[in-house]
C-alpha cells in the first residue's frame, strides 16, 4: 500500500491518531533522522456500494457466550429484539476483553478497513477514535427529551461541539471491597478512612498467603482510570484550563509514591490475577487480597460466580488534606462513521440506549441491575429503577460512593501513555516520584502545545 493510500475512509493521518504512538518518540522527534512526509490529508476513499440490508457488526466483549451469562443474554436479548422488527440485522461479534482492551486489535481493524459497524468505547479511549474520523455523529436520531435525559456529567465525555458521538450504557464509580473473613481473622473492626490507615490496614491483613491490598498494575486505559482519583484527591489535574501540563504538582506526586509504597512494603501485589485489577474473583474472592480498588460492576460478578463470598465496600481513603472523590467510565454504544450503514447503526445505537420509549429505559435498568451493577446514565433509569438502587451494595454505591463521583477523562492516546508510562516506572519500576512526575510534565506540555483535536476533558 503506497504512503498516500486512505483505508476505508480514515486518512493514513487519522489511523496513526487513531492507534496512537509512544509519548517518548513524540517529544524525542526533534533528534530524530528526518521520517518521510505523510500528507496533511487524503482524499477519502470512495465507499463501496453495500446492500441496505446488509448486516451491521457489533463488537463487544459481552456476547455471544462471554464470561458472565447475564451479560450475554441482556445483550443478546436486545440484538433478537431490534433483528425482530428490523429489515437491516445486527450480528454480535465477541471479542475476549482483554484483546479488546489491549488498545491495538480495534485500531487493526480500522486500520485494514474491517472495522465494526458498531462497537463500544469508554471515555479514555474517545479521542482516539473521535480524533480519526470513525465516530458517527448519534445527534439527529436522538430526540431532545431523551438528550435531556442524560446528566450533563455523563455524556459531556461522549460530545464535541453539542453533538453526540456516544451513548453510555452505565456509569461505573470505583471503591474499595474487603474480605470480611479476612477482616475477622486479623482483629479490624473499621474500615480505613486515610491512605496511612490504608496502608497499615493492609500490613495487618497481609500473610505469606495473601496480600493485604490490591491495585492494578498493568499498563493500559483502566489503570489510568483508576489511578486518577487518587491524584484529585489531593487537588492535582494533569491538564491546565489553558492547554498546559499541571502534572508535576504535589497532588501528583503524592498518588504515584502512595501505589509505589504499597508495592514497595510488600503488602500489594506487583501482578493481579485473572484478568487484571478489574476482576474480581480470581483476586479478592479467592483470598489472593483482602482489598481490592475495583468498581461497581464486582457486585454482580461475586453474586454470579462467588455467591457465597461475604465482602464489605467502603469508599476510597483520602490523603492528609484531602478530599474525597471517585471516578465513573462506563462503556458506550457508538457507530462507525464509515461503516456500510451508518445510518441505521445510528439508528440502533438511539433505539437501544437513548429512546424515550419504556423499552429503551427498561434496557438501561436491566443492564445496570440484573445484568451488571452500574448505576445508570440516564435520570429516567434511575427512577425506574429506583427500588434496586434502595438494596443492598447498589445502596452503597447510591447513597455514599456515587455522590464523590468525577467523570473519567477523555484523552488522546499520547496523553494517556505518558500518564502510564509515569505510573509504572514508580510503582513497579522504583523511579522517584517527583523525578517521574516532572519528566511526565515536560512530555506533557510538548505533546499540549501542538494538539489540534478535539477538546481533553
Amino acid at each position: 500500500m503506497s504512503k498516500n493510500t486512505s483505508l476505508r475512509g480514515i486518512t493514513r493521518r487519522r489511523f496513526i491518531q487513531i492507534s496512537g504512538g509512544s509519548a517518548t518518540a513524540l517529544v524525542a522527534a526533534a533528534c530524530a533522522p528526518a521520517a518521510p512526509v505523510v500528507p496533511t490529508e487524503a482524499p477519502a476513499a470512495a465507499q463501496p456500494t453495500a446492500s441496505p440490508a446488509a448486516t451491521l457488526k457489533f463488537w463487544q466483549f459481552y456476547a455471544p457466550g462471554g464470561g458472565v451469562k447475564s451479560q450475554s443474554t441482556w445483550f443478546e436479548t436486545m440484538v433478537k429484539s431490534w433483528n425482530d422488527s428490523h429489515d437491516v440485522k445486527v450480528e454480535l461479534v465477541y471479542v475476549p476483553n482483554n484483546e479488546y482492551m489491549d488498545g491495538t486489535k480495534l485500531p487493526t481493524a480500522f486500520a485494514s478497513g474491517e472495522g465494526p459497524d458498531l462497537f463500544v468505547i469508554s471515555p479514555g479511549d474517545f479521542l482516539r477514535y473521535y480524533n480519526g474520523g470513525v465516530l458517527l455523529d448519534l445527534t439527529p436520531f436522538i430526540e431532545e427529551k431523551a438528550k435531556a435525559d442524560f446528566p450533563e456529567g455523563v455524556i459531556a465525555s461522549r460530545m464535541v461541539d453539542s453533538k453526540i458521538y456516544g451513548l453510555p450504557m452505565e456509569v461505573e464509580p470505583m471503591a474499595m471491597y474487603y474480605s470480611v473473613a479476612a477482616f475477622e481473622e486479623a482483629g479490624i473492626k473499621d474500615t480505613p478512612q486515610t491512605w496511612e490507615e490504608l496502608l497499615e490496614t493492609a500490613k495487618k491483613l497481609t500473610t505469606d498467603k495473601r496480600f493485604g491490598v490490591l491495585f492494578e498494575t498493568a499498563p493500559g486505559y483502566y489503570q489510568n482510570f483508576t489511578w486518577y482519583p487518587f491524584m484529585w484527591q489531593g487537588g492535582g489535574e494533569f491538564q491546565t484550563t489553558d492547554g498546559k501540563s499541571a502534572f508535576n504538582s504535589p497532588a501528583t506526586v503524592q498518588a504515584l509514591k502512595f501505589w509505589q509504597d504499597a508495592v514497595n512494603a510488600n503488602v500489594a501485589p506487583r501482578k493481579p490475577l485473572g484478568g487484571g485489577g478489574w476482576d474480581i474473583l480470581p483476586n479478592l474472592a479467592s483470598g489472593y487480597c483482602a482489598m481490592q480498588n475495583i468498581g461497581i460492576w464486582a457486585i454482580s460478578g461475586l453474586k454470579e460466580g462467588a455467591p457465597d463470598f461475604k465482602y464489605g465496600i467502603f469508599k476510597l481513603p483520602t490523603p492528609p488534606g484531602g478530599k474525597y472523590v471517585t471516578v465513573g467510565g462506563g462503556w458506550a454504544f457508538v457507530a462507525n462513521a464509515k461503516g456500510k450503514n451508518a445510518e441505521t447503526a445510528g439508528q440502533f445505537c438511539a433505539w437501544a440506549l437513548g429512546s424515550m420509549s419504556e423499552d429503551s429505559i427498561q434496557r438501561v435498568v436491566d443492564w445496570c441491575t440484573v445484568a451488571k451493577s452500574d448505576m445508570p446514565p440516564r435520570n429516567s433509569a434511575l427512577k425506574q429503577g429506583k427500588s434496586a438502587f434502595e438494596q443492598g451494595f447498589l445502596k452503597v454505591f447510591t447513597n455514599d460512593i456515587y455522590p464523590g463521583t468525577r467523570a473519567e477523562p477523555r484523552v488522546p492516546p499520547e496523553v494517556y501513555k505518558i500518564i502510564s508510562d509515569a505510573i509504572q516506572a514508580t510503582q513497579l519500576n522504583g523511579q522517584d516520584a517527583a523525578s517521574a512526575a516532572g519528566e511526565a510534565s515536560v512530555q506533557l506540555d510538548a505533546f499540549l502545545s501542538s494538539y489540534k483535536g478535539a477538546p481533553i476533558m
